[in-house]
């Protein structure tokens, strides 16, 4: 949230920022009906956690606060842990370069981004049973082995000897929890990314990625009607569709915020209101990936790492016996999508303004260093399990891919060279 009317602070006028975008209200510049979200209160509430603390944990009263079962006592300990942790990073965290719909909130998703970086941390020195049975703390439906659903052992889209639905593999796979799954996942990844070719590129080589691993895992052996159709020419095209819409709807905005007392009727207050929780303004993403070879490498960095989350969320999910209705696994992807949406403004001004901007942000690292554990626990907890080996053709074609790549890249570099060399002269 930004208050009403703020002046933004330049960069040469703080240099403890840590690269993030900065605003100073005067008091009499808050409108009055937000000005209290904006003044400090942290001895407040501190003095409010520690009462709840007193009583939560029997302080004051050992005795009766006592329990026989030590798993819930080491529960309650535990999530009075998180809660304190969470407290502190809602009034102390570094703020991002987000202000809707209030700095505070962005800075809880920080925190709870640390709480899950350590818990991935420690479920990564765990022995793989061991870390199965952990997550039945988690939910109590989890450590129970699945089967995996393969959805290209029957690619007929007609099937004459079913009398119930001759149509029955089309219509479970449209059905499938997945379908709408892809649906607001790009829209999503549009919105954040708002750079349609990139968009595709992503899309394109997540259904590559399919490809690749489907020797590994079974549910990535699709159909090709529902590989292409259903996923490029389909889903994913109505959601970076939508996506984009959503991007050119916001970027010819006019903004001038006005604050909610200062609105003529209760209607105007309830728009502003609601109005609290859209972008303060709409930067405009510039990726420029043939700018040069090194910032081709940086947003080819940034699709590696964007693919390589959505395979964790597979091979995690396999690994860990965690089915795809499990409530965890949409817990997983609402918390990426709360730390990408910052991470992906960091990494953009990162890019754009390499002069003022020295290094990455805060959450930037968090995500990238979150990745890194994810695909850790994968590799770990997935040794033995992929007893087949992967085709000799696709070995053949991401090193053919890879040499192809690595020579463009030098070529490009030494014209680029040629080229200055020649502009001196």
């Amino acid at each position: 949230m930004e208050p009403d009317s703020c002046r933004r602070i330049s960069r040469k006028d703080i240099n403890h920022t840590n690269g993030d975008a900065s605003y100073s209200c005067a008091d009499d510049e808050l409108d009055p009906w937000t000005a209290w979200a904006y003044k400090p209160r942290t001895i407040t509430l501190l003095f409010i956690g520690a009462c709840f603390l007193i009583w939560a944990s029997g302080a004051l009263d050992p005795d009766s606060s006592r329990s026989g079962d030590v798993v819930t006592s080491v529960k309650r300990g535990v999530w009075a842990m998180i809660a304190v942790f969470l407290t502190y990073c809602l009034l102390q965290a570094p703020s991002t370069v987000l202000i809707r719909p209030h700095p505070a909130i962005w800075r809880l998703v920080h925190g709870i981004a640390v709480i899950y970086l350590v818990a991935l941390t420690f479920l990564l020195f765990q022995k793989r049973d061991d870390a199965r049975l952990f997550m039945k703390y988690l939910h109590s439906d989890l450590g129970v082995e699945l089967p995996e659903r393969s959805y290209g052992s029957d690619c007929r889209i007609y099937v004459p000897e079913d009398p119930t639905n001759r149509f029955r593999n089309l219509y479970d796979t449209v059905f499938d929890e997945f379908f709408l799954a892809h649906i607001l996942g790009w829209w999503g990844k549009a919105i954040m990314i708002r750079n349609q070719p990139l968009c595709w590129v992503l899309s394109i080589g997540f259904e590559m990625m399919e490809v690749t691993f489907r020797h590994m895992l079974p549910n990535f052996n699709e159909c090709w009607w529902d590989s292409i159709i259903l996923d490029i020419l389909l889903c994913n095209w109505f959601g970076i569709w939508t996506g984009m819409r959503t991007v050119k709807y916001f970027d010819g905005k006019t903004y001038e915020w006005v604050g909610i007392s200062r609105q003529p009727n209760i209607m105007g207050k309830v728009k502003r209101t609601l109005g609290q929780f859209t972008p303060a303004r709409w930067d405009k993403d510039e990726w420029h990936p043939l700018l040069g070879p090194w910032r081709f490498v940086q947003v080819l960095f940034l699709c590696l790492v964007f693919l390589t989350v959505e395979l964790n969320t597979f091979f995690l999910k396999f690994c860990l016996w965690i089915p795809p209705s499990n409530p965890i696994i949409t817990y997983r992807l609402i918390l990426w999508w709360l730390i990408a949406v910052p991470t992906i403004r960091e990494y953009n001004s990162y890019l754009q303004d390499r002069k003022q901007v020295k290094k990455v942000g805060a959450l930037c690292w968090l995500a990238l260093a979150i990745c890194i554990v994810e695909l850790l626990i994968c590799i770990k907890f997935g040794h033995g399990l992929y007893p087949n080996l992967m085709p000799i053709w696709l070995v053949i074609f991401w090193s053919s891919f890879g040499v192809v790549l690595l020579m463009f890249l030098v070529i490009w570099t030494w014209k680029l060279h040629k080229y200055s060399e020649k502009k001196k002269q």
